[in-house]
């Protein structure tokens, strides 16, 4: 042996008692000592160090954790250097679980743990020792803390916090892309041993997941696993302790592994034609049909976005993207046309929305098909050969004049003769008519500008052999003006002059108004109709004329009235004139010329009313004032209708009855001399149609005197037959005695009563009038019943 090795075994020996003295197993606290007298130690600063010398002596204490042994498991044993063996010092424990679960020997100092202990329950166990003197009771060490730790064995599977986990990875992942990860507990001491150290593995799942053996992290272990062919994985992970080797305890878990869908699938039509059909009447924005591309992939990735990129029907035909049904809608973009054209061709694509760039070595994700569109023909209304018409014509032609002719044709090849018509709702004074062969529009009645200077008229255009396929234009006609009109006094005139007035004097301007509209506008020119020595006309030149006087001063007395003649003609062709009056008063006026008063007459005459049309006003006023005074008099007289107008009109109204006692057979079946002599019907007499079950003794009741109260009587009667028991049940079959004649109310037994075909006849309902026919109808089917 070398100086080396020899070195190091001293080492070893020195260091090893420390790394296992009992404070590694136990606090103590103070560590017990015993002192020695008279040992003193000097220190620097004056005071006196004593030797203190250890008075307890023990092993190691600790306890291995779920011990099956039959006897008490030994723990450790508490000594004393004062202990000579002869029994005279008692040891004593304290604690955690002294006296329960650890027992100490008071002679010997051995300690017990009396069952088994479960180091994941409580992994040490602190107590406090103390030895004393049997006969002075008095401690020969002071007491002292230790502490007995259990040791752990492997006991405790490893555990996972889910029993199912769910987990998902993109499709097409890379091998080794991280899944989810999985992590297991261990209960037991990860310092002591293996007994906590867990190790993955996977026992379901392989070949296409893998797990690392230390982490728990779930990896892909297949390269481009496809959704399309397998969405769902279980694995099944265990974890197993002591380091996965043979012995261990283990623990499961499942995964449930989703494959996400990425965009690795272009879309595809399912047919590389597809035909449809449209009728050439459709009209613009129906749909005709519809295509659709498939694509294996799901959500966003297989949003497909459709467009028309070629063909011969590009202009006239669309295509939109149904977002929800991931369809193309194709729909008429223009007028189709039978005749024109019968079939198209679109070259149709569909292309992904969102793609991927790491799948474009999948692409291209789009696709392409041909779409074949018939044109199916209808039979179609006439066309005219425009939208509408514009006719002008004079006011002056004559009745059945042609104003204008309107075409229409039938587009379909058979081409079938059109008729023509007008729609009357436009023409309501029939002014107009139309050919029906040939469409030409001419007049039925003659045409006044000045009443109509525009009509609008509908023309209905059908095919004879077919007359529901039919058409509507709009014809406007303008009336031209012809001069038919002569031109008149714009307003009515009140003109009067002064008695002072001179010669050359003007006293009214006047202007005219002609209904008729001439190209080079109006041109009027006015004149007298013939010459007068009082007043003139000067025409102005501008459709305008002043009137003057032509001697000096009139005089209202004589002549409180002129009436002069002016002639108004126009300029057209032909010339129209007519000739207006003007009514001139003569009226007394201050020096400035301002009319003062003129004569009642003239007053009346300009409003154009004489004397006797104003007292034929005052008549008619008088005589509706008398209607209405009359119409309000008869009013207060009028009498109020009665509350029936009828006799047979007693439908809803109250009609009020008294009872005024029986009939001869109701008196002589009810006699009220029975209730005031009780004494003729108080004997009981028994039934004859039920044979009483006991002997029952009727009561005799002593006679009432005559003031008796019926109410008391017949009570005690009730009373009676209440108690009865040989009374028949209700509504029982029973035979009474004689009690007079019948009544024609009858029986109203539910067994004894019976009806016939006689009793439900009710025709009589028939003879009571028109208002019970209902009634009558309702209960009186027995012949229709019988017929059927």
């Amino acid at each position: 042996m070398t100086i080396y090795q020899f070195l190091l075994l001293f080492l070893l020996w020195v260091c090893l008692p420390h790394f296992c003295s009992p404070e590694i197993m136990f606090r103590r606290t103070p560590v017990p000592q015993k002192r020695i007298l008279g040992a003193r130690i000097p220190r620097s600063d004056g005071k006196i160090l004593h030797r203190q010398k250890r008075g307890w002596m023990w092993n190691q204490f600790f306890l291995l954790e779920e011990y099956t042994g039959s006897d008490y498991q030994y723990v450790g044993k508490l000594h004393s250097d004062q202990d000579k063996g002869d029994g005279s010092l008692k040891y004593i424990l304290s604690g955690d679980g002294a006296g329960t679960l650890f027992i100490i020997d008071e002679k010997t100092g051995d300690i017990h743990a009396t069952r088994r202990i479960d180091r994941e329950e409580k992994a040490f166990y602190t107590l406090r020792a103390q030895a004393i003197n049997r006969r002075t009771l008095r401690p020969v060490e002071p007491e002292s803390e230790f502490v007995i730790k259990i040791h752990d064995i492997n006991d405790n599977e490893p555990t996972f916090p889910e029993e199912i986990y769910t987990a998902s990875v993109p499709e097409m992942s890379v091998v080794g892309t991280s899944v989810v990860q999985v992590t297991a507990t261990d209960a037991d001491d990860p310092s002591y041993g293996n007994s906590a150290r867990v190790i993955y593995s996977i026992l379901q799942g392989q070949p296409y997941f893998s797990v690392e053996p230390e982490t728990g992290i779930i990896r892909t272990a297949l390269p481009n696993m496809n959704r399309e062919n397998r969405e769902q994985y279980q694995v099944v992970i265990q974890a197993k302790d002591m380091g996965g080797q043979m012995g261990g305890l283990s623990g499961t878990t499942t995964v449930n592994i989703t494959l996400t869908d990425v965009n690795d699938n272009p879309p595809r039509f399912p047919q590389n034609t597809i035909h449809l059909r449209v009728l050439e009447s459709s009209p613009v924005g129906t749909a005709i049909g519809s295509v659709k591309a498939t694509d294996a992939d799901t959500g966003k990735n297989a949003e497909v976005e459709y467009r028309i990129i070629d063909g011969d029907g590009t202009d006239m035909f669309d295509i939109i993207t149904e977002k929800d049904t991931q369809e193309g809608i194709i729909t008429v973009k223009k007028p189709l046309d039978y005749e024109s054209r019968r079939l198209y061709t679109l070259k149709v694509e569909a292309e992904n929305t969102h793609v991927d760039p790491r799948f474009y070595y999948l692409g291209p994700f789009k696709d392409t098909t041909i779409v074949k569109i018939s044109i199916e023909d209808v039979d179609e209304p006439p066309v005219f050969s425009r939208s509408s018409y514009l006719f002008e014509v004079h006011e002056d032609i004559e009745v059945g004049t042609i104003i204008g002719t309107v075409m229409a044709r039938d587009p379909d090849s058979t081409s079938s003769p059109i008729r023509f018509s007008l729609d009357r709702h436009t023409d309501l004074d029939r002014i107009f008519n139309i050919h029906s062969g040939n469409g030409s529009l001419y007049t039925s009645k003659p045409l006044d500008r000045e009443l109509s200077q525009w009509h609008n008229l509908t023309v209905i255009a059908a095919e004879i052999n077919n007359p529901k396929e039919m058409t509507r234009v709009a014809v406007f006609v303008r009336i031209l003006d012809v001069n038919d009109n002569a031109p008149q006094f714009a307003v009515f005139y009140d003109t009067f002059v002064c008695e002072n007035a001179r010669p050359g004097q003007l006293i009214q301007t006047i202007s005219a108004v002609d209904k008729d509209d001439p190209l080079g506008g109006q041109k009027f020119f006015f004149s007298l109709a013939a010459v007068n020595p009082n007043f003139t006309v000067q025409d102005n030149e501008d459709n305008t004329a002043r009137i003057l006087t032509r001697k000096n001063g009139f005089n209202r007395h004589e002549i409180s009235t002129y009436l002069l003649p002016v002639v108004i003609s126009d300029n057209d062709y032909p010339i129209q004139s007519s000739t207006g009056t003007l009514t001139i008063r003569v009226c007394a006026c201050d020096s400035q010329g301002n009319m003062q008063s003129c004569s009642a007459e003239a007053l009346l005459l300009p409003a154009g009313l004489s004397t006797g049309a104003l007292i034929a006003i005052l008549l008619c006023i008088i005589i509706l004032l008398v209607i209405v005074v009359l119409f309000a008099a008869l009013k207060r007289q009028r009498k109020k209708e009665p509350l029936i107008l009828s006799k047979e009109d007693i439908r809803d109204n109250i009609v009020s009855y008294n009872d005024e006692g029986g009939g001869e057979e109701d008196t002589q079946a009810f006699d009220i001399g029975t209730l005031r002599n009780p004494a003729a019907i108080e004997e009981k007499k028994l039934r004859r149609d039920i044979i009483p079950e006991t002997l029952f003794i009727p009561r005799r009741t002593p006679t009432a005197p005559d003031n008796t109260d019926v109410r008391d009587f017949i009570n005690e009667r009730l009373k009676e037959h209440d108690l009865d028991p040989t009374a028949p049940p209700y509504d029982s079959l029973a035979t009474y005695a004689y009690e007079g004649n019948d009544s024609i109310a009858e029986s109203l037994s539910s067994l004894e009563s019976g009806t016939t075909d006689g009793d439900q006849n009710y025709d009589y309902l028939r003879e009571w009038g028109p208002r019970f026919n209902k009634l009558a109808e309702m209960y009186g089917g027995g012949e229709s019943d019988k017929d059927s």
